[in-house]
């Protein structure tokens, strides 16, 4: 390690700031999580018109999953680069990367294009939200963190509300890559303003190695998982020999990356951080949680094309009692947490509404507006109690010095979570549509295609009436599948320990 002169080590943690003195960090910082969130709910409702136009509903969940295993190997590299060369250069490299590939998507001509453009994506979407929860956490305590929760709320509720709404618009009246670029004129925005609001933040200004290797591990050995389950959703058995061997080669590769990064110097996972049982719990929650998330926000707007007709517009607007229902339990979360100080509470709470809402999706019949909308409100309020908790939980079970690996490992399991999550969902799906009707030999992928795309408009509306029919049961399977992740939630929240919050920062004068 190299100390370059005249700048903090990691051995000297941020001073917390008071109210008037961190705002201004926050909200710069509220611009970059505002891009991050924008891109998961502004995609989704694009899908199914993707995946049309491209010709690719076979390869529907890599448009999502390679986004989130590319962001998933690197919000490690960036919380261990953020802690070495300080947030605000990471995040202003996330950012510019996270364009350059937007631009790439919206090119895109076939559906492998639009895979490794959104590849390249994640390679910056992975450093925007945990380095910009790791410059906050730089200047607020752990107890008063809770309280700026609603900033960070209002950014997601805004993106949860204006992505399927302008995602649908685009997709309905426009195009589907206008969803790509609009993200340029927002990036710039929040590259000019986060960068002059983090210039108060010190440099660590240390030199140290970088994991490259944990890294290609990493990314071999989830590649080869995500496409052994892709392709159980392609009507190939799980237990055939390619398949056992992808599985297999999954296991083999993970299991190596586990064992190098207990050995490397500077793992970009660093394992001495498990030992916390609230810090593996919570990830545990998270991981779940956010698969959840991702899984309803791509699903609930294909099964309303699939069954009700829907266009994407229509789809897009049914969609936001969910996305907003779940920053706003977030920002109730945070209060509830500021007051007590303690967490356990809140999420027993989040977990129990979560898995109601979701069993809800799955057995009301989508036809019926209002019970469904109330059961969309209960799985976004209750997954939504759940994740400041957990991220609060995460950092104030380190210490100040690997604030910005832990972070990074709240979102790592965050997109892994979904990665895996929206694999297997797309995977059981597919199976599913694929067994659902009797005696017609249709891939899932096509099911979905010729419902959606109108390729059938030759089709009794018998034939049409029996496809739909079985749509919906195989997307009630896939929402029981998603309820039943929540009983683990649970368990793991039995299991933790009470966090006890760190206390609140002393009024201090103006800086």
């Amino acid at each position: 390690m190299i100390e370059v002169p005249g700048r903090k080590g990691p051995e000297a943690a941020v001073p917390p700031r008071s109210k008037p003195a961190a705002m201004p960090v926050v909200v710069g910082l509220m611009l970059a999580i505002f891009l991050a969130a924008l891109d998961q709910t502004i995609v989704s409702v694009a899908l199914p018109r993707m995946s049309e136009e491209l010709q690719g509903f076979d390869m529907l969940a890599w448009v999502v999953s390679a986004y989130l295993v590319a962001s998933t190997v690197m919000t490690p590299i960036y919380g261990k680069l953020s802690d070495l060369y300080g947030r605000r250069a990471m995040l202003s490299l996330a950012i510019v990367i996270f364009l350059l590939a937007s631009a790439a998507c919206a090119l895109a001509e076939s559906m492998p294009m639009l895979v490794l453009g959104r590849v390249l994506q994640g390679l910056g979407g992975g450093g925007l939200l945990s380095t910009a929860q790791a410059a906050i956490a730089d200047v607020v305590t752990p107890r008063e963190r809770g309280s700026y929760q609603g900033y960070i709320s209002a950014a997601y509720a805004t993106a949860n509300v204006v992505g399927p709404v302008v995602g649908g618009l685009f997709t309905h009246y426009l195009d589907w890559r206008w969803i790509f670029w609009i993200n340029l004129p927002l990036g710039a925005a929040a590259f000019v303003v986060s960068r002059r609001a983090l210039s108060v933040l010190p440099v660590p200004g240390l030199r140290k190695r970088i994991d490259y290797v944990g890294a290609a591990l990493l990314i071999a050995g989830l590649t080869l998982l995500l496409v052994a389950i892709s392709r159980v959703g392609e009507s190939y058995a799980w237990n055939s020999v390619l398949n056992l061997q992808f599985f297999a080669g999954a296991v083999f590769v993970l299991a190596v990356f586990f064992w190098h990064e207990t050995r490397t110097p500077e793992p970009i996972l660093p394992m001495d951080i498990f030992s916390s049982r609230v810090f593996s719990l919570c990830c545990v929650i998270v991981f779940i949680g956010f698969g959840q998330v991702v899984a309803l926000t791509i699903l609930l707007p294909m099964r309303m094309q699939m069954l009700l007709g829907m266009t994407p517009n229509d789809a897009a607007i049914q969609l936001i009692p969910l996305t907003l229902a779940t920053p706003f339990a977030a920002f109730i979360s945070g209060r509830w947490m500021s007051a007590t100080g303690r967490t356990r509470q809140i999420e027993f709470v989040g977990a129990g509404v979560a898995l109601a809402g979701i069993v809800g999706l799955a057995l009301i019949d989508p036809e019926l507006r209002w019970p469904v909308l109330i059961a969309l409100c209960a799985a976004g309020f209750g997954i939504g109690l759940q994740f400041p908790v957990a991220l609060v939980s995460i950092q104030n079970s380190v210490s100040p010095d690997k604030l910005g690996s832990a972070t990074a490992a709240n979102a790592f399991f965050r997109s892994l979570g979904g990665a895996i999550s929206i694999a297997v969902v797309s995977s059981v799906l597919l199976s599913s549509l694929h067994k659902a009707v009797p005696g017609v030999n249709i891939q899932g992928g096509e099911m979905m295609r010729e419902v959606i795309g109108g390729s059938m408009a030759h089709a009794s509306s018998a034939q049409m009436l029996a496809l739909r029919e079985a749509a919906g049961g195989a997307f009630s399977i896939v929402f029981l599948l998603l309820a039943s992740m929540t009983v683990i939630s649970l368990a793991a929240v039995y299991a933790q320990p009470e966090t006890v919050l760190r206390g609140r920062l002393e009024p201090q004068p103006v800086e």
